[in-house]
Parts: C-alpha cells; sequence; structure tokens
C-alpha cells in the first residue's frame, strides 16, 4: 500500500525551531518528525512514500533523497499552504489504489496497524484513527460522531463548539474516491480546504469510514512544549497502550 505524508507546513508556531528548517525536519529524540513517520510506514509494509512538500521543500528532498530504507520516495510539491485537502489533490496523479495518509507532524506510539487492517478488509471505504481529548481540546481538531456501528457520520473542523470529543488523529485509510470529493471541497471560514468537508462529502455519499479507537498515544508537534512532550515519552519509552492523557 502506498503512503502519502504531508510535510509542506512552515510550522510557524514552533518557532523558533523552525527559523532554518521545514516543520517535518524538526528533530524528536534526536531524528525529524518525518523519520518517525516513515518508520512507521515501513513497518506497516509501506510500498513506496509519496513526501508532500513546500516550506523549504529543498531541505526535506536533500535529506531524504529518492528512498527511504529500501522504499522510493516521490515528491509533490504543494506551491501554497491552501489546507489538508488541498495538500491531499497534490499527490492525486501518483497514486492508484488504496493509501495511507499520515501527517507529517505527528509523533505515534499507537495501533495504526489497526487501521490498515480495517482497510484492506475491503468493508470501508476509509478507515481513520480516532481518539477522545479533553472537551476543552476538541476545538483544535477535526471532530467525529459515529454510530452504533463504529462508522463515521459526521465530521466538523475546529468547531467552536464541539459535538463530541472525539478527533481524528492524523492517520487515515482511503480509497482513490477521496480525491473526488477534494475536487468538490469549498473553501471554509478559514479560507482553506479541509480535509474533513471531504471526508463529509464521502459520508454524504453513501461511503462507509470506520473509526478505530486509538491504542496508545500521539502528539501533534504544533508548539515547542509537544516537541518535549515527545520527547518525553520516547525517552521513558512510553508503551503503545498507555493512556494518550
Amino acid at each position: 500500500m502506498q503512503a502519502v505524508v504531508l510535510a509542506a507546513g512552515e510550522g510557524t508556531r514552533l518557532r523558533p525551531l523552525t527559523e532554518d528548517k521545514p516543520k517535518g525536519l524538526v528533530e524528536v529524540d534526536e531524528k525529524p518528525i518525518i523519520t518517525h513517520c516513515l518508520d512507521r510506514l515501513v513497518e506497516l509494509g509501506a510500498s513506496e512514500f509519496v513526501i508532500v512538500v513546500g516550506y523549504l521543500k529543498e531541505k526535506i528532498i536533500d535529506h531524504y533523497g529518492d528512498e527511504y530504507r529500501g522504499v522510493p520516495i516521490t515528491y509533490a510539491h504543494q506551491r501554497e499552504q491552501n489546507g489538508l485537502a488541498h495538500a491531499l489533490l497534490c499527490v492525486e496523479e501518483h497514486i492508484d489504489d488504496d493509501f495511507m495518509l499520515i501527517l507529517g507532524d505527528n509523533v505515534f506510539e499507537a495501533n495504526l496497524e489497526d487501521v490498515v487492517r480495517r482497510q484492506q478488509e475491503e468493508r470501508a471505504d476509509a478507515a481513520f484513527l480516532v481518539e477522545e481529548v479533553p472537551w476543552d481540546e476538541a476545538s483544535r481538531y477535526g471532530v467525529c460522531d459515529t454510530n452504533a456501528y463504529g462508522e463515521i457520520t459526521d465530521v466538523v473542523e475546529k468547531p467552536d463548539d464541539p459535538p463530541s470529543n472525539l478527533v481524528m488523529t492524523g492517520f487515515y485509510t482511503f480509497t482513490p474516491a477521496i480525491f473526488h470529493a477534494c475536487h468538490l471541497v469549498q473553501p471554509s471560514d478559514r479560507d482553506e480546504y479541509e480535509i474533513s468537508d471531504a471526508v463529509d462529502l464521502l459520508i454524504q455519499s453513501g461511503r462507509t469510514i470506520d473509526a478505530i479507537g486509538l491504542d496508545g498515544w500521539r502528539i501533534d508537534v504544533g508548539y515547542p512544549e509537544d516537541r518535549d512532550e515527545a520527547e518525553r515519552r520516547l525517552e521513558e519509552k512510553v508503551p503503545a497502550e498507555a493512556s494518550s492523557d
């Protein structure tokens, strides 16, 4: 299965760590965040990496070259950072079947393999790793509603009044149907093309999207203190079954 890594961001909230490098090359436990992502994807059997680059893209390309751990790398350039749905369309021409998608600013010690396994069962059109967060933090993320079967019925991006505290974590599997949905997305109130809106279009079209509960932890490295927390967990070897709180 191909694996897409979104790593075009500038990481302004991570400054001064990103003054001379893109967000994905910020080191966590002596390895760039992207390397942590690629290592997990290798474990999941990735057949090819497609890395979306943008800000200081040449530094990422120079660092990784044309392969990582024997897995070939293709680069796609997102010229303007206009949201995750926009970023995903940058890879459309390179994807020919079901694929994994990981946000290149997340560090995972969690059950990503369960998401891949669900996609391979061909019961669902997509599968997302989701987690429950404190209610006062839910507005930072894409918030999900699910039905009694564990299927996602609604997704709202960074809502002021979250309908639940179940959020998307930054690891997904999709069929190529997601690209058609991304083409239909209109700019949000934030003037971005949101992946949550694309997902909502998939749901409205009758596609099945399964929610897989996070077993372990993940850190969205948005601020310097997030990097510090990820390093602490990795250095202490916090196990995958540990709580994400």
